[in-house]
């Protein structure tokens, strides 16, 4: 028999039972709980909004949004919200999942961290963000009813630490490759928690990339090529 949580029915099919165990044996309790939280508010929104969306497809990619930030899953030098996606990716493969349907979770999970952009992705994008957004960032806080957020807390309690704690995840899952939080929200957590952390510029890089223009210009009208042009 299916877990109901704040109305919101969690998906029980052996795919994500089987997430949901891997994903206990994988990460931390703090982002286990997080990533739990995420699908109900994420669930809850789309209720709200009236929209229409794979419950299954959005459990996939509220599990497994964070383990990129997990050892076993980080690879080198993407960013861990692509390492999270590929690790989702594979984990639907072998059920057999439909393309369509990884690459909804796939960008679900590679987005997460873009505001601006899931909003006006399909449903299971758009709602894994919110859930992020909801749990993370407190946003839209006041749209879910007091007792939405109370059953779904006393389900999957936050702590007292939560708001540091997740920095903290945060900033141990990238401090090993910083330069994959260039252009991203995890830039600021590298730049509080790691005293060595130099963020980069995206104008500096501009003016100092290895385009001399006014040479190239210059070079350009001189070309007898170009003359006649």
């Amino acid at each position: 028999m299916s877990e109901i949580i704040a109305g919101i029915r969690i998906p029980d099919s052996i795919m994500a039972r089987d997430a949901t165990q891997l994903v206990r044996d994988t990460e931390t309790d703090l982002l286990y709980h997080h990533s739990r939280r995420v699908f109900l508010f994420g669930a809850l929104a789309g209720e709200r909004k009236q929209l229409k969306y794979d419950a299954e497809l959005l459990y996939i990619g509220a599990m497994f949004h964070d383990m990129g930030l997990m050892d076993a899953y980080s690879s080198p030098h993407d960013r861990f919200e692509v390492d999270g996606a590929n690790a989702a990716r594979d984990f639907l493969a072998r059920y057999g999942i439909g393309e369509s349907e990884i690459e909804q979770v796939w960008d679900a999970i590679a987005l997460h961290t873009t505001p601006g952009i899931p909003q006006y992705k399909k449903p299971v994008v758009a709602l894994v963000t919110a859930g992020v957004e909801m749990d993370v960032l407190g946003l839209a806080y006041d749209e879910f009813a007091d007792d939405q957020r109370r059953l779904v807390v006393a389900a999957h309690p936050r702590g007292e630490r939560f708001k540091e704690g997740i920095i903290d995840a945060f900033a141990q899952g990238t401090v090993k490759k910083p330069e994959s939080t260039f252009g991203n929200v995890k830039a600021d957590v590298l730049a509080l928690k790691d005293p060595d952390y130099k963020r980069l510029n995206f104008c500096s890089i501009i003016l100092g990339s290895a385009w001399n223009d006014t040479n190239h210009d210059a070079a350009t009208c001189r070309n007898p090529a170009h003359a006649h042009g």
